[in-house]
């Protein structure tokens, strides 16, 4: 299955084509079209799932609650998209404000399914089983599964830009032999045995005057006498050039794309040092930021879900569109727990 017959089902195709999803993010390939599918999929996966969370009070807790869970989502997608692209943006990634959002909607759809997957056994203990603590407990247990998985989609996805170069700096190594006023000769080390034409005379090395046909001499003996400042042996006066020195592939057992001592230190710096064995690839700066970002989408996503309750209804209480907001997510979460 590619990204050229999509499935009738995103999440379908998400589960089965992954790296297929993946490279048309990468590519920008109809972004549009699949962020749209998404965001359909999610909004009624999570309206499906939250009419099961409120039918513990009332067909009406259920219908708002229908309403309430996609917005909660979707919110907080709005609240922490910018951050994402930011911090992207500032550590020198290349992530496009459309790639930013794919991304993330494929974690929430992902969360979303897996979600309504769930919904019959949530379905299941309400009828069986209907303790509103532990209802609620269970559900909150189910959401939080579901947005792991979802987020691992996220970082998997975040690697797989990181492989195609979308999260590093743009380097400025093919332009910091021009800025540093090294030779363009230095700056080519790969090009010292190109062959160089010079007239012929019958003899590779030597040249004859009033000959026209050229005959291919490899650059390193011509360079290299270029260097000592003496013609190649066998040669006349006008075979030898003033060309600037080429560096050779190593000198004296350094490495590639050292410079020779006799150059100024100015002009000794390189921008692209040796890669040792052995070392450590480094984290990109956007992946490290990825979890932070995370981290920062949960911390948003609970208060609001705290803010637009009640999701579940508290049967003792009366239907109400919202509450006071007092306390706090994590502090009525323990205090279920010790109710139970």
């Amino acid at each position: 299955m590619s990204g050229d017959r999509p499935s009738p089902l995103v999440i379908e195709r998400i589960l089965r084509d992954r790296q297929g999803i993946w490279q048309q993010i990468v590519a920008e390939g109809d972004l549009n079209a699949l962020t749209g599918r998404m965001l359909a999929s999610s909004a009624v996966a999570l309206a499906c799932y939250g009419a099961v969370l409120g039918a513990f009070h009332s067909p009406l807790m259920a219908l708002t609650s229908a309403l309430k869970l996609p917005l909660l989502f979707l919110v907080t997608l709005a609240i922490c998209l910018p951050t994402l692209y930011l911090f992207n943006l500032v550590f020198g990634a290349r992530l496009s404000v459309r790639q930013s959002l794919a991304l993330v909607m494929v974690a929430i759809t992902v969360t979303s399914m897996l979600a309504v997957a769930f919904a019959p056994i949530s379905l299941f203990f309400l009828i069986t089983a209907p303790d509103y603590g532990f209802f609620k407990l269970l559900n909150v247990a189910i959401l939080t599964l579901s947005a792991l998985v979802g987020l691992r989609f996220l970082t998997g996805g975040m690697q797989v830009l990181n492989d195609h170069g979308l999260l590093a700096p743009a380097t400025a190594a093919a332009n910091a032999p021009a800025q540093l006023g090294v030779p363009a000769a230095v700056s080519a080390p790969a090009q010292v045995n190109a062959p160089v034409a010079v007239p012929a005379g019958g003899t590779p090395g030597t040249a004859t005057a009033g000959t026209a046909e050229p005959v291919a001499v490899p650059a390193g003996a011509a360079v290299a006498s270029a260097a000592n400042g003496a013609a190649p042996e066998g040669a006349s006066a006008t075979t030898t050039a003033p060309a600037p020195a080429a560096v050779p592939a190593q000198w004296g057992g350094q490495h590639t794309g050292t410079l020779p001592p006799g150059y100024p230190a100015q002009q000794r710096a390189w921008t692209n040092p040796p890669v040792r064995r052995g070392e450590p690839a480094q984290r990109p700066a956007s992946m490290t930021l990825l979890y932070i970002w995370i981290l920062l989408f949960g911390f948003v996503g609970t208060q609001l879900a705290w803010t637009l309750r009640p999701f579940f209804g508290d049967p003792g209480q009366d239907f109400s569109l919202f509450r006071s907001i007092d306390g706090n997510f994590y502090a009525e979460i323990l205090r279920t727990i010790a109710n139970l």
